[in-house]
């Protein structure tokens, strides 16, 4: 049984290293572990996997399709490299990495998807470590760390979907755990900026430069100072900023109002079907930024209808985005049920040192390494063992913030393992191989976050904060 979940786990794998879509080959592969139990493969595709799938959809598109509509329009109103050229100026020449990283940060921070920012931040690094004739294999680890580490899964009200996960199993909100989601989003930061330092100034003294280790392919000739004149900084960093506050008010809001009060206006069939309140407050806060970017950005996306073009695509990327996701979790729902599946839970969960904290970390992150994505593991981990988690946790009174925040912590270590999706697009929009520029990312977006989440899961069980 187990083998016959190991074997469609590999593929799975080297298919999406592939650079196959899972949206095609998640199935086949449910299927082919569904085969080796006895099961018959059409209700297995029909009931199992799509139905799990449908779910995943109907509980989250509006977060990803916000988020993808909200991020194409920050960087086609200019405000992302309004906020790229004013840490830049502020920091200066010296702290290149750390203005480039204090710019990812800022823009995932307040909304903006990773896909957008590398392409936002890629050209602006580009012309500076040309300047400064700095190894380029190093930018892809910088687009990474700054965007998809502490801002996907360690600081409270990250609106990315890592942090909006776990409120669905957990009883929580985006907020959850915010002492300790500060103190390891600033290490995993800090300890990444200190790499990244590190590793250009080492580099640089063995004579590597600007134009070694990568192909000279999307080479900016200029960066466009056009776009820095539409708004000033306070209008690029407001929306920005209104999201993270209206993020939070919403949720404290909504946690004070019974979603079966307001269930109960909808006198439809449908209406007997508990939503996630949790997204609530996250729709409203992206909506308020949408339109409020509109405006700040309205003299540049008057023009050739660019407001309605950044929509249609930000839409459009949501979608892809969400099934290839949905996909991983409708596999991950059919190898959950599968007997096999039953034998490596239990052993996850035997793993225990006194708390459920260690089991969780170690399930999250060898699920979102298998699937190449932070949250399809999660959520194939939350769905299938969440409730024991949640149960062993009251049996020993420790809270489910730090539950919600380590799983999601814990999502983004080995999922960027080389096979996962956003790694492969970044190097090779940036023109770096894996042998040039895998290594750094590995440390700043896999070995520093499952260290730094070790010693958070230490901190709270020693503690007890959270």
């Amino acid at each position: 049984m187990v083998i016959g979940i190991i074997i469609s786990l590999l593929l799975l794998t080297v298919i999406a290293y592939r650079g196959f879509s899972v949206i095609v080959f998640a199935p086949f592969c449910a299927i082919l572990a569904a085969i080796t139990a006895g099961w018959d493969p059409l209700p297995t595709y029909t009931n199992q996997f799509l139905g799990s799938a449908a779910v995943y959809f109907k509980n989250f598109f509006p977060i990803f399709l916000l988020g993808g509509v909200f991020g194409k329009i920050v960087e086609e109103s200019g405000a992302a490299y309004v906020i790229a050229k004013f840490f830049s100026r502020k920091l200066g020449a010296k702290y290149t990495i750390a203005s480039l990283l204090a710019t990812g940060v800022v823009l995932t921070y307040g909304g903006v998807s990773l896909f957008v920012v590398v392409f936002t931040i890629y050209p602006l690094a580009a012309v500076m470590f040309r300047e400064l004739n700095m190894p380029k294999r190093l930018i892809p680890a910088i687009v990474i760390s700054g965007s998809a580490t502490a801002t996907m899964t360690a600081f409270p009200g990250t609106p990315a979907i890592q942090n909006i996960i776990p409120t669905t199993y957990f009883g929580t909100d985006a907020f959850a755990a915010p002492v300790v989601g500060i103190i390891g989003g600033v290490l995993v930061i800090f300890l990444g900026y200190l790499w990244l330092q590190y590793r250009a100034t080492g580099l640089m003294a063995k004579g590597e430069d600007y134009y070694s280790m990568h192909e000279r392919i999307n080479e900016p000739a200029i960066v466009d100072g056009e776009q820095e004149a539409t708004m000033s900084t306070f209008q690029a960093f407001l929306p920005l900023i209104t999201v993270l506050v209206l993020n939070f008010v919403f949720t404290k809001t909504f946690a004070g109002i019974s979603p079966d009060v307001m269930l109960a206006t909808i006198k439809a069939p449908l209406a007997a079907s508990r939503p996630p309140v949790a997204t609530w407050a996250l729709i409203c806060a992206l909506i308020a930024g949408i339109l409020l970017m509109s405006a700040m950005g309205w003299k540049r996306l008057r023009k050739g209808n660019t407001l309605m073009l950044a929509i249609n695509a930000g839409a459009i990327g949501s979608l892809l985005a969400i099934l290839n996701t949905a996909s991983e979790v409708g596999y991950g729902n059919v190898i959950s049920n599968l007997p096999g599946f039953k034998t490596v839970a239990d052993f996850l969960l035997s793993i225990d040192p006194g708390t459920p904290l260690v089991s969780e970390a170690l399930t999250v992150n060898i699920l979102a390494g298998i699937t190449g994505s932070a949250s399809g593991g999660m959520s194939i981990a939350l769905e299938a063992m969440g409730a024991r988690y949640l149960a062993w946790a009251a049996e020993l009174g420790i809270n489910p913030e730090i539950l919600h925040r380590i799983a999601a912590m814990s999502s983004g270590g080995f999922d960027s393992l080389p096979h996962n999706g956003a790694v492969i697009t970044i190097l090779a929009f940036c023109g770096i191989n894996h042998k040039a520029g895998y290594p750094d990312i590995f440390v700043v977006s896999v070995f520093i976050p499952f260290a730094v989440a070790a010693v958070m899961i230490l901190l709270a069980t020693l503690t007890g904060i959270y």
